[in-house]
């Protein structure tokens, strides 16, 4: 069958289930959490050094050499990110993130914040990721620009695939990408540090439009705080690591910063010993390595690795998300079927969510990365300045020794990152970050919304309640027949299995004349079968066949106090093509029926096997 093919395709590209004890194959090392949780980190050297110099071009050349300075402010900002958040580990090992440590010390209205500001940036995160990887892409071959969305999308589903496979062989697929571009990015820096290779040619800004100022440096001090987007993603997704957890989810949170750190200075005092400035159809970074290596293989291939890491920095997001939604779906935020975990003991519902949303917001800005940039960093600030702050009321409770340092250190992250919140916010409004401010409020009410619901239902369930002792109740089934035949014996065989009293239901129409000899000859050939069940025959004038049957359902529901069982036969043909010649009465009969919360629906399937000649093989 179709049905089977397909069955046997899907899990030949997933993988077979795991079992629970399998788990710890799926689970990744640090070197994989690199791969798998930092890539959106790491690949923000592509764009954050660039987005200083863009602010910073608007004063002229003169204010170029800032670049350095506000790097190391922002590399400092990273070191207290990256400490905070190895206490966020330490603190919360359950995963989260900024959403567990609100939930404990700020309250459900924060940490409803915090989940949305998470959120909205995984969902940015992928598709920020996959543009500017696509962007790469086209920029080398201009043939391919007008496919940029097709591409992307192409990409998404191969991301989602490997990650419904399971974390474990995504970090795996992506680690020899993630190793060549660290180390290749390192050699690159460290050439143009101690003798480059090539001639540089100075950068020349635009004539300056801007005083240097406090305005300005705050405005590129917040523009290069995106190349931070992504270091909460370890501390979100520590349930993803081999045992023991805390431990090597720390040691991947301080390889991310230590190579994080050397990458944006060292790209930083390039850029000021060279006076690098952007440059219309090139990126700073390109510029770092043409001038450290030349336009060789070396500059060809580090071209590449960028490209396609930059598209794969969207895994960070799918493995933080799924666990993120598990925990709202666990605390009645979300609807609880994204904390169940699939065959391959992955959430699957918070990937397929993230790849949806992501995919329409490609197709919805065509895939440039432009038009996703203002949104970037805004939501994973926010999260940033809410754990920081969540971390300081922690100290401040539990006071363990050591803690007004600690307190101090998150206090001075939550001020930072509270400022580069707003001048990002100020100065990105109306170049799109309205969408966010937007954003947050409606998830944040949709969360509300389902714990309301949850709350309501939980009360009428009475689930923190002991129950009372169950009572039994007697059950009438009703079974639709269409005549005398093996699907009725096969459905009246398995209703006398499961109720107290059957009977059996026909429906004959047409003129009363017709269908009274109609009537006579049904009752007639079931006495001569005698199953032991009554026949039921409704008469109609009308067509429709469901019609009577829910009226004469009615009036056993209004006659009588036993549980009803409609229970529908259907036949299952061993060919898909022939599933749309059969079970007509189902289809009717169910639909007339879904709004009787009251009466039970089910249905007993009864296999059709025949040969190639179409001859009956055997039933059931």
């Amino acid at each position: 069958m179709l049905t089977s093919a397909l069955r046997s395709v899907w899990r030949f590209l997933i993988g077979p289930p795991l079992r629970a004890r399998d788990v710890s194959k799926e689970q990744i090392t640090p070197a994989e959490g690199l791969s798998a949780l930092s890539l959106d980190a790491l690949t923000s050297v592509a764009y954050g050094p660039e987005a200083i110099l863009a602010v910073l071009a608007a004063a002229g050349v003169a204010a170029l050499h800032l670049v350095l300075p506000i790097t190391v402010a922002i590399v400092i900002l990273l070191a207290i990110l990256v400490l905070s958040y190895r206490q966020v580990i330490d603190a919360y090992p359950g995963g989260g993130g900024a959403y567990a440590v609100c939930r404990a010390n700020l309250g459900a209205r924060v940490s409803m914040l915090a989940a949305a500001a998470l959120i909205v940036d995984y969902t940015l995160t992928v598709a920020v990721s996959i543009a500017a990887g696509v962007g790469a892409l086209t920029s080398a071959f201009p043939g391919l620009r007008d496919a940029t969305v097709p591409i992307s999308l192409g990409i998404l589903a191969v991301i989602t695939l490997l990650n419904l496979r399971g974390l474990g062989d995504t970090a795996r697929a992506f680690l020899l990408p993630t190793m060549v571009f660290i180390v290749g990015l390192l050699a690159v820096i460290a050439i143009g540090l101690l003798h480059p290779l090539a001639t540089v040619r100075p950068g020349h800004a635009p004539p300056p439009v801007e005083a240097v100022g406090v305005l300005l440096v705050l405005k590129a001090f917040s523009a290069g705080c995106s190349a931070l987007t992504g270091v909460e993603a370890i501390a979100n997704g520590v349930p993803l690591f081999k045992e023991p957890r805390q431990v090597r989810a720390k040691r991947t949170e301080a390889l991310l910063g230590v190579i994080l750190g050397a990458m944006l200075l060292g790209l930083a005092v390039l850029a000021d010993r060279w006076h690098l400035a952007p440059r219309p159809g090139e990126t700073v970074l390109s510029q770092v390595m043409a001038a450290s290596v030349g336009r060789d293989w070396a500059y060809y291939l580090m071209s590449l690795t960028i490209t396609l890491v930059l598209a794969l920095a969207a895994n960070t997001a799918f493995g933080g998300l799924p666990v993120l939604t598990g925990l709202l779906a666990r605390d009645n935020y979300l609807p609880h079927l994204f904390s169940l975990r699939d065959d391959r003991q992955v959430f699957a519902s918070g990937i397929w969510v993230l790849a949806v949303l992501s995919g329409a917001l490609l197709v919805a800005v065509g895939g440039q990365t432009l038009a996703l940039i203002p949104l970037f960093a805004i939501g994973v600030f926010t999260g940033f300045t809410l754990s920081q702050s969540g971390l300081v009321v922690h100290w401040w409770r539990a006071r363990p020794a050591g803690w007004r340092h600690r307190a101090i250190v998150n206090g001075v992250g939550a001020v930072t990152t509270a400022a580069a919140t707003l001048v990002f916010l100020i100065t990105k409004f109306t170049a799109g970050a309205w969408v966010v401010v937007l954003a947050i409020p409606v998830f944040i009410a949709l969360f509300g919304r389902i714990r309301h619901y949850y709350d309501r239902v939980g009360r009428i369930l009475g689930l923190d309640e002991i129950p009372g002792r169950p009572r039994p109740v007697r059950t009438l089934v009703v079974i639709p027949v269409t005549g005398v035949s093996r699907l009725a014996e096969h459905a009246i065989g398995q209703a006398l299995s499961i109720g107290s009293e059957v009977v059996a239901v026909t429906v004959v129409s047409g003129d009363p004349g017709e269908t009274a000899g109609q009537a006579r000859e049904l009752h007639e050939r079931w006495e001569r079968w005698n199953p032991g069940v009554p026949l039921r025959v409704l008469r109609t004038e009308f067509a429709s066949v469901a019609r009577p049957v829910v009226a004469f359902i009615d009036e056993l529901r209004r006659s009588r106090d036993e549980q009803i069982i409609v229970l529908i036969p259907v036949l299952v043909p061993a060919r898909l093509r022939y599933g749309l010649l059969h079970n007509h009465l189902d289809l009717v009969l169910s639909n007339a029926l879904r709004h009787h919360p009251e009466v039970i629906v089910a249905r007993v399937p009864m296999p059709l096997h025949l040969d190639d000649r179409g001859d009956d093989r055997g039933m059931g």
